[in-house]
């Protein structure tokens, strides 16, 4: 492969990280600070397993949220890189 090929594999690869990583970090911000703290009062208005569903978020759902999202980010990962051809070799 060129250098320039390189480069702009590797920007096009970078960009797409970005992307992914400020929209998953988005939501994560958005569920642990805002279900867990700023809404909890609306979101305690209704139950989950017999707990307020804002005491719930704080103290478990965003823990949940956050796996999830580990999770999605790296199948999102493997598919960018197999979609610009830079999975890891396999023996």
């Amino acid at each position: 492969m060129q250098p320039e090929e390189l480069e702009a594999l590797r920007e096009t690869y970078w960009r797409e990280n970005r992307r992914w990583m400020l929209i998953l970090g988005t939501v994560w911000f958005l569920v642990s600070l805002g279900c867990g703290v700023l809404w909890v009062e609306p979101l305690n208005d209704f139950q989950l397993g017999g707990f307020k569903l804002g005491f719930w978020f704080a103290q478990q759902g965003a823990i949940y949220v956050f796996i999830i999202l580990i999770f999605v980010y790296a199948r999102l990962m493997a598919r960018l890189e197999k979609r610009l051809s830079l999975e890891e070799l396999g023996e």
